[in-house]
């Protein structure tokens, strides 16, 4: 795949980019080889390869949601400051 001289410079007007003569050549030179490269890629066969969405083999590390005995109310709030109705009672802030 080739990109022309023209694609450089509206490329560069979309970016919003000012390039010198010498830099619109560098670029051509760069992203032609660039796409070179992607067109090798396609020649890979990957027939036998599955997909993957990751390469690293993560895995689901929650546990299984059961219920458990909790505490009982009076040892909640035995250490509470200012307890209410069964409530904690905190200072108003806003």
């Amino acid at each position: 795949m080739t990109i022309s001289m023209k694609e450089i410079e509206q490329t560069a007007v979309l970016a919003r980019l000012a390039l010198s003569e010498h830099e619109e050549d560098l670029f051509l030179k760069q992203i032609g080889s660039i796409l070179d490269e992607a067109e090798r890629l396609q020649e890979v066969d990957t027939q036998d390869i599955p997909p993957t969405i990751n390469i690293l083999p993560l895995h689901n590390v929650m546990r299984e949601d059961l219920v458990q005995p909790s505490l009982k109310k009076d040892e909640v709030f035995q250490n509470a400051a200012n307890e209410e109705d069964g409530m904690f009672r905190v200072p108003k802030i806003v």
